[in-house]
């Protein structure tokens, strides 16, 4: 399965098309999410010359020797900004880590707002400048395209448009790229990332620098995905899935390790995780809770969840 045969949007279409084509946007979006829980999306605003110059940073980044990257992780931060280090972060239920290093860039809140006292400062790397203006760069394209598709996705639920505005305004986003290394000996369990859902709202992805995605899909078959290079692929997360009390679901996928034969070779990836402030409510919307749909989780905060499940997952 390519993103050929994934549903395929143009943002475009939202941003500046006529009513018409708005309106069908929308009803895609929301039909594919229902049925698939992933949808590839053109034209979102990130220029291919920035992802590939944030491509070849990061890779720079990774490259560097492990003495000099521990020198960017801080424990204390439970992976919330700075580099994470191989065997750190394991699949919710999983007994094995996986196979992964990875660096995180925050929201870096320019506007005076307060909720800046909750958030650590990002770290930035020297030996590498142009990866932080890159991933920088890219954190504000991604945050861009994710306000506009959760733009769509109010609509869909017949909510008002600008619903996820305020809620994702500075809010804890996470631009991470990865690096899944090459595998040294035989992997027992460990895959380079387990099956797993995402805690936030979307997650948009932009290609990544080999396969090993798969989406598990209605059917209970997992299923390759390759991504294109000019689209990214945008997923629910599980906030969303509360919030819509399962009626946009999030995905289960993993990575899983390459052929034998490919083993030496490395494989990066740079998903942006798009969530709101602490404060957003994660209460089931009323519209989505019917006598064949009733409640399905209880009331909790985007901040409080978001603490529940970084436990779960081993970072904090």
């Amino acid at each position: 399965m390519s993103l050929s045969s994934i549903p395929a949007v143009d943002l475009n279409d939202f941003i500046r098309g006529s009513a018409e084509q708005k309106a069908k946007f929308v009803q895609e979006l929301g039909k594919a999410y229902e049925e698939v829980g992933f949808v590839a999306v053109k034209n979102h605003g990130l220029s291919d010359e920035l992802r590939d110059k944030l491509y070849a940073s990061v890779k720079a980044f990774f490259e560097l020797p492990t003495d000099i990257k521990l020198k960017y992780e801080d424990k204390a931060l439970a992976g919330q900004r700075g580099y994470t280090s191989f065997g750190r972060e394991k699949a919710k239920d999983s007994e094995v880590a996986d196979l992964k290093e990875f660096w995180h860039f925050g929201q870096e809140v320019t506007d005076g707002d307060s909720i800046k006292s909750e958030y650590p400062d990002n770290i930035f790397c020297d030996e590498v400048p142009e990866f932080n203006q890159y991933g920088l760069e890219a954190y504000r394209k991604l945050e861009s395209a994710g306000r506009e598709m959760l733009r769509a996705i109010a609509l869909f639920l017949g909510l008002d448009e600008n619903y996820f505005d305020d809620k994702i305004h500075n809010g804890n986003s996470i631009l991470r790229p990865i690096h899944y290394g090459p595998i040294t000996s035989e992997p027992k369990n460990a895959v380079r990332a387990g099956a797993h859902e995402d805690i936030n709202l979307i997650t948009l992805l932009m290609g990544a620098s080999a396969d090993g995605l798969e989406i598990l899909n209605k059917k209970g078959e997992w299923v390759a995905v390759t991504a294109l290079p000019e689209q990214v692929v945008v997923n629910v997360g599980d906030m969303l899935q509360r919030l819509t009390n399962n009626r946009l679901r999030s995905t289960t996928h993993r990575v899983v390790n390459p052929p034998r034969e490919q083993w030496g070779s490395s494989r990066y990836s740079i998903p942006f995780f798009l969530h709101p402030r602490s404060e957003m409510r994660l209460d089931c919307l009323s519209s989505c809770i019917t006598d064949e749909n009733p409640v399905q989780y209880e009331p909790i905060s985007a901040g409080e969840y978001l603490d529940e499940r970084l436990r779960e997952i081993g970072l904090k």
